[in-house]
């Protein structure tokens, strides 16, 4: 399973070879879609979660066929959101997505957080110090925690993220 930007026509794709030869599928081509990256997951029951970047409409962007059918929905519409995705998909077939906040070039570069566990899609800031969020990696262990890996850009650090302790901890690594 691949997800990837087709920068000719600017559309997010998707290809898979589940039938035994690889076949490609645009999923979504309302406007310039999947641009800088693309992250994908695929979840207990085989289906497949992406998590990727409009750049048209500056949005956090979701794909999914858990439906049957593919079905688009934009997770993150406040300010420029949605660069440097990272998604995850728990025990629960729950959805977990780390991205950057990049709404006010002065003020914001944030590392946000968008969880659809509740039900509905939730997004939380997890950390505001200076320029992070970029370049996130997300992974969930075994008691449905996530931790974030991303960039702090604004000290040249690796930082690391994570609410195992029930609240959002952020720590500098590197």
């Amino acid at each position: 399973h691949i997800s990837y930007y087709d920068n000719t026509n600017q559309d997010l794709k998707y290809a898979t070879n589940a039938s035994g030869s690889w076949v490609a599928t645009t999923l979504d081509s309302s406007g310039n879609v999947g641009l800088y990256n693309t992250s994908i997951a695929i979840d207990s029951n085989n289906k497949v979660h992406i998590s990727y970047y409009d750049a048209t409409n500056t949005n956090l962007k979701y794909a999914t066929n858990v439906s049957g059918i593919w079905v688009t929905t934009t997770v993150d519409s406040y300010g420029t959101v949605g660069q440097f995705t990272s998604i995850a998909i728990d025990s629960n077939n729950k959805v977990h997505i780390s991205y950057d906040d990049t709404t006010n070039y002065a003020t914001n570069y944030d590392l946000k957080y968008a969880t659809n566990v509740s039900g509905n899609w939730v997004t939380t800031t997890v950390d505001s110090s200076g320029y992070v969020g970029q370049y996130t990696s997300i992974a969930i262990d075994s008691n449905n925690k996530v931790h974030i890996s991303y960039f702090d850009a604004t000290n040249y650090d690796l930082k690391y993220a994570t609410n195992a302790s029930g609240s959002w901890v952020a720590t500098t690594l590197d």
